[in-house]
């Protein structure tokens, strides 16, 4: 009996940046002492060497604590009232004051904070896989099922997305949950695209026709083989995709389309704060800087792991040849 042929494994064969980025221009060496590095090993040294990247993940990982522990140092919930302190400045009972209604903004801007964060996080997960397995699973079958998933998406990016968005998200009272879904039925088409061009070269390879010879069925090729080779494009669009999320997220609630009351989000307060800068700039300034510490840092660890994992990118080579 002739022995059975084991397609290759990604991992062992990888394609396109992750193939390149293995040797970093010097064969996968160190440069301090010559030993051999890992793929992965490689691409975390590279992204420590980049600080701005680093700063973006320390930036992310307390804001994330924030929104987790913060409740836990105020009495106040974000829906509780204190009618003695209406509009009140920051102090040392309200930390980051009160809005109109007698609400402290510190424990609205926690809560809005991990609303927000759930809410990008959410979509930027569903969207990246949901335009992997569209867009590779085109690239993989072809034919008409390729032109007809092209179609979809060449005309899905064509409309006006934000006005769908706002008038489906308004009819139904702006549950975070229908704006989840409704961000993400509408967000995955630009990642599918990218996909799915390049996943046209890997269903040329070696590995892909080895698991064809051997029966192995399409859905399992695409998940198992095609796919895994995309990790690189995926987790710099994962990152980037939160960006856009809370963009998208933040305008749609500033709008009244997205998240509304009582429940609260970073939208919301800026919305409600937009109105009173000038005479309680405290309503708008604390919702506004988180919005811009998520958004940057999420920028720059993004931009980070584009770095790292980049074989042309010249981002900590200078670290390693010294």
């Amino acid at each position: 009996m002739s022995t059975p042929v084991t397609p290759v494994s990604p991992d062992a064969a990888p394609v396109g940046p992750d193939a390149a980025a293995e040797h970093d221009g010097h064969d996968g060496h160190d440069g301090h002492d010559g030993r051999y590095l890992g793929r992965r090993r490689l691409y975390l040294r590279r992204f420590l060497r980049n600080r701005t990247a680093v700063a973006g993940v320390v930036i992310f990982l307390l804001l994330v604590l924030f929104s987790a522990l913060g409740g836990l140092f105020t009495p106040y919930g974000y829906a509780d009232t204190d009618f003695s302190a209406l509009t009140q400045a920051p102090s040392a009972e309200h930390w980051f004051g009160t809005n109109q209604g007698g609400n402290d903004v510190y424990a609205a801007a926690v809560h809005g904070l991990q609303r927000s964060l759930v809410i990008a996080v959410t979509v930027s997960l569903l969207t990246v896989a949901l335009a992997a397995v569209v867009g590779a699973g085109a690239a993989y079958v072809g034919g008409r099922v390729e032109k007809a998933t092209l179609a979809l998406i060449h005309f899905l990016l064509v409309v006006p997305s934000f006005l769908v968005l706002a008038l489906v998200s308004h009819r139904l009272a702006g549950d975070w949950r229908v704006l989840i879904l409704v961000l993400t039925v509408f967000g995955w088409m630009s990642t599918a695209r990218v996909v799915w061009s390049v996943s046209t070269s890997l269903r040329e390879r070696d590995y892909v026709r080895a698991a064809e010879y051997m029966g192995v069925r399409p859905l399992r090729i695409v998940l198992r083989h095609i796919i895994p080779n995309l990790g690189s494009l995926l987790i710099v669009n994962l990152t980037l995709g939160v960006v856009s999320t809370v963009l998208s997220e933040t305008a749609l609630s500033f709008l009244g389309f997205g998240v509304q009351t009582p429940d609260v989000s970073l939208g919301t307060m800026l919305a409600d704060g937009a109105g009173t800068i000038t005479s309680a700039p405290w309503l708008f300034a604390f919702p506004a800087g988180l919005t811009v510490l998520l958004t940057v840092s999420m920028t720059f660890v993004g931009d980070g792991l584009r770095d790292a994992l980049d074989p042309t990118s010249t981002t900590g080579a200078a670290g390693a040849r010294r």
